[in-house]
């Protein structure tokens, strides 16, 4: 069904003329005859008034069915920013109305999850920019320190604060109902991110017997763990004796250029990440990460014009590998681009 023809539908069941309705949108009659034969279509800018005088949501003007609805939510947070707060009230109640009915919970679960992050993000950027303002006007007030920690992730001096026990917590709970590796990942980088060394060695070694486990990544978090323990010589020597072990690999490339890069050793890091990337050559699309990567130790290092090229390499890999043409991460990495290419 047409858009027209669901207006047709609407405005039957409504007992609304033509005359009626284009009275209510402030438009003539014959244009809501031209959008119901399908010879126009209304503004976009009308379509909440249509909405809200048939007393249906936005998408049911369109007869999309329910998978349609959820890949239109997962389509919207994809390309915009901000979604209007009438537009998240809509998809926020669908989301709810369709929990309470469906069996297979988990995917409208995460999806409601991923619609409240949306919104707390562009909140958040928002926290951000004026927590800056306020302190850059005093810098030596803590009004809104704490405020730059909650948006930006900035560090806390306070251990009570900064710890991760409360998601260790979570984690170790989840051991054992899951058939893969994923739960053993994010509790031992949670347990390494506090130094809890001998408790990350020991669910590593639980790790390795994991069916999908991957070899590269067990042997970066044995290089972390004797960083855990504050012995870089030893660290140092697991990630060498790995990149031999595995030469070439990607991911034993990209684990290594995580490892430089946390231990402040640029050149390295941005070695490994060109490596990298580059033997995925033949699997495209490849993912960016190791050129955003390149893209934020060049900056660090002060190499803006690098890290402004390294950009038109990311819009180069989303356009001609991934297809995207205006999604959000094209108008993202853009605006890195031109950020950077004004810093030189």
């Amino acid at each position: 069904m047409t858009i027209g023809q669901r207006i047709k539908q609407l405005r039957a069941r409504a007992s609304l003329t033509q005359e009626q309705l284009g009275e209510e949108l402030g438009v003539t009659a014959q244009s809501i005859s031209k959008w119901e034969t399908g010879a126009a279509m209304p503004d976009i800018t009308l379509l909440p008034r249509l909405a809200e005088e048939f007393g249906v949501t936005i998408d049911e003007l369109f007869d999309l069915t329910n998978e349609q609805r959820l890949r239109r939510i997962e389509s919207r947070m994809d390309q915009e920013a901000e979604i209007p707060a009438d537009v998240f009230r809509e998809y926020e109640d669908f989301l709810k109305a369709q929990l309470a009915e469906a069996k297979d919970r988990e995917p409208l679960l995460s999806l409601l999850a991923g619609l409240y992050h949306h919104r707390a993000e562009a909140d958040l950027k928002r926290v951000s920019r004026l927590a800056r303002e306020a302190i850059a006007l005093e810098p030596d007030k803590k009004d809104c320190q704490w405020l730059l920690q909650k948006s930006d992730g900035a560090t806390s001096w306070d251990w009570n604060v900064a710890n991760h026990a409360k998601v260790i917590d979570f984690y170790q709970s989840l051991i054992g109902r899951g058939k893969g590796p994923s739960v053993y990942y994010y509790l031992i980088d949670n347990l390494l991110a506090d130094h809890r060394a001998d408790e990350a060695e020991k669910y590593l070694a639980e790790l390795a017997a994991v069916p999908g486990a991957r070899p590269a990544l067990i042997e970066a978090y044995r290089a972390h763990i004797a960083l855990a323990r504050f012995d870089k010589p030893a660290a140092d020597a697991v990630i060498e004796a790995a990149l031999a072990k595995y030469p070439g690999d990607w991911a034993m490339l990209f684990e290594a250029a995580q490892y430089y890069a946390g231990t402040c050793d640029y050149d390295k890091a941005i070695e490994c990440y060109e490596a990298s990337y580059q033997s995925e050559e033949d699997h495209k699309p490849r993912f960016r990460d190791a050129l955003e990567g390149i893209a934020m130790l060049c900056e660090i290092k002060g190499e803006y014009q690098k890290a402004a090229e390294t950009y038109e390499r990311i819009l180069d890999n989303l356009k001609t590998e991934w297809g995207m043409t205006d999604e959000l991460d094209v108008i993202n990495a853009q605006a890195e681009h031109d950020r950077l290419s004004r810093m030189q």
